[in-house]
Order: C-alpha cells, then structure tokens, then sequence
C-alpha cells in the first residue's frame, strides 16, 4: 500500500532570545540575529505522523519546509525521528512572506508532490503565533482540515478519525482523505532521535549546503541518493512571484519587542499567622484581591 504524508515544518527564531536586533527596518524578523530552532508544535506535527507511519504499512513521511539553506538542518532532525525525505523550498523571492504568501508557496509544493493522502502542520508557529498557515493552505489546496488535533484514533485507506483538544472540551472528528491536520501542543511529544538513523542521515544535505562546506560528497550521494535533501525554487513549484515574499504579503510587522516582568517590591514573610493576616489585608486594600 502506498501512503504518503506530507509534514508542513518550520524552523524558527528561539523567541527566548529576542534583542534589539531582531527586527530589521522593513518590518520582517531579522532571523539571523536569534538563534534557530526546530518550531515545537511541528515537532509534534511529525510524532503525529509518525504515529500513522507505524499504523500503515508502507507509509512515507517526507517533511517540507521553506526557508534559507540552514533551514535543511530541521530536516535532517526530522530523518533522525523517522521521516523518510524532506525538500527545502529556498529562493530569495520567498523572502518577507507573511502567512498568506507561506501558504501559497506550501500549497504548490505540496501540489508537485501528489498525490498524497495526509499534510500534518503544528497548529503554529511560535515566531508569528497566527496559526494561519495551515487552515490557509487547506484551503489554497481545497482540501477538507481537522485543527487542534492531539491524538490519533483510527485511519484506514480512506479515512481518519483524531481527537481533537478545543477551549472548552474535546471531540472526536472522522474525514474522508486526503486531509490536512494541524496539531497542539498537547499531543504527545515528539520520540527523540534513533541513533541509527541518525548514523544513517548524518550526511544528507542539499546541494547549497555542500557547495558552503567545500565538500565533496559526490561518490557517496551517488551510492546513496537517499542523502540528498532536494531544494525548490520558485521555479520550481511553479509559483507566481506577485505572490511571494514582501509584494505578496498584506501583513506589516510594526514592532516586536521582548518583554520583561519584573517585581515592583518584595516582602519576605515568616509562618506565623500575624504576617500571613497582614499580607492578606495589604492585597485587599490595594485591590489585587477582592
């Protein structure tokens, strides 16, 4: 049987780390002043996918992700946890894309990639915190879409049933495939790296990537063509430029800041019930309680 699932992945500045450089003038996050990561919600994106690798017999995950060349490490991570590929769509008019813009250039890689059976996303991602991209793609590619999803509960050839974790309680959702899934946070955490296949995998790259490190790999990619991690552009996909990046994007930052709480006073209380009494009547009479 084949089955093939597409896992939509990120990598995005560490948000625990913003400074007075991360933003640069017109707007967009300057992502080469903070530290990259693997977007936390796509990690449970590709449990979840993993999850149905072991369910279905034959089932391929390959993992997509837009962004420069360094962007191709997420995808090596991903093949050490179990995805079977990953393409990297890198282009400088991909640049400044907002959600509108993201989504569309996903949308037509994931088109190439057909036919497909599932697209699996993090509900969103911690730089932006929209959770757009993935209902938009759903839509650019009209496909029906099942968010919040946290925990797998049936699949068959050509249906899925996932609980789902809204504000005010759960559900469970069956859709006819393909289907585009957006994951929580509250689904279970991504399993950590296999260490063959992390042996296996160490090598892959994209062709960028060799040419930055001067290698020469060309003998072993050909043995292995499994190593090679592709790279798209515009091109590519097929993509209409007007699209992409700043022209293609309605969405303006106007500032990010990192904010800090800090304590106003301190008071360092004892057990006794004369100071506990005495806290208590301060945070009435200043109106923090009551």
């Amino acid at each position: 049987m084949s089955f093939r699932i597409i896992v939509m992945a990120k990598q995005v500045p560490d948000t625990r780390n913003v400074g007075k450089d991360a933003m640069k003038a017109d707007g967009t996050v300057n992502r080469g002043a903070l530290p990259a990561i693997y977007n936390p919600e796509d990690l449970n994106a590709l449990e979840f996918a993993l999850k149905i690798k072991d369910r279905v017999e034959g089932a391929e995950i390959v993992v997509v992700t837009m962004g420069p060349s360094r962007a191709a490490g997420i995808i090596r991570e991903a093949m050490y946890r179990g995805a079977d590929s990953g393409i990297l769509l890198t282009d400088r008019k991909f640049a400044g894309s907002d959600t509108l813009a993201t989504s569309y250039a996903l949308s037509m890689a994931i088109r190439k990639l057909e036919p497909y059976d599932i697209v699996i996303a993090g509900r969103q991602a911690i730089d932006g915190d929209t959770a757009q991209v993935g209902p938009q793609t759903a839509e650019k590619l009209n496909l029906p879409q099942i968010t919040y999803a946290e925990t797998l509960e049936n699949i068959d050839e050509k249906s899925i049933s996932v609980k789902r974790r809204l504000e005010r309680g759960v559900e469970t959702v069956k859709s006819p495939l393909p289907v585009l899934i957006t994951v929580n946070a509250s689904a279970e955490e991504c399993r950590p790296r296999h260490a063959k296949r992390v042996m296996q995998f160490k090598h892959s790259r994209t062709v960028t990537e060799l040419q930055e490190e001067s290698r020469d790999y060309t003998e072993l990619f050909d043995q292995r063509p499994y190593l090679t991690i592709q790279e798209w552009s515009v091109e590519d996909v097929n993509a209409d430029v007007a699209n992409l990046g700043l022209s293609g994007s309605p969405t303006k930052v106007k500032k990010i800041e990192n904010v800090v709480f800090k304590a106003k006073e301190t008071r360092v209380l004892s057990d006794s019930d004369d100071d506990i009494d005495g806290m208590m009547k301060d945070l009435i009479d200043s109106h923090v309680l009551g």
